[in-house]
């Protein structure tokens, strides 16, 4: 675990979050992470968690009927995890997968 949040800590994430309470700001400062937010009113805020959401439902969660919670979250991480990661094309990353798009800024980090 150690390792993982030093990882973390060297990328300086930002959690963005509309709804932020006490328990996500000791994760957040557990974890060496920080949250960010915008202001009230912000259409742009969450657009591309919206859309991800929108599309997890729309192609994976309402075509399927789940037996169980456990079942249903092995499904959402296998899509997440096998298609949605690593092959679906995404318009705002130049129609590459996350995955790809991620290797290919991580290269150009590397070369600078």
């Amino acid at each position: 675990m150690t390792d993982n949040r030093q990882q973390l800590q060297k990328k300086n994430l930002k959690i963005r979050s509309g709804f932020v309470d006490h328990f996500s700001n000791h994760f957040l400062k557990v974890n060496g992470l920080e949250g960010s937010m915008s202001r009230r009113g912000n259409c742009h805020d969450n657009a591309v968690a919206e859309s991800f959401f929108q599309l997890l439902k729309r192609e994976r969660i309402k075509r399927r009927v789940y037996k169980t919670r456990d079942e249903a979250k092995q499904d959402i991480f296998n899509y997440i995890e096998m298609f949605y990661n690593s092959k679906r094309r995404h318009s705002n990353n130049q129609q590459l997968s996350p995955a790809e798009y991620e290797k290919r800024y991580e290269m150009r980090l590397e070369s600078v």
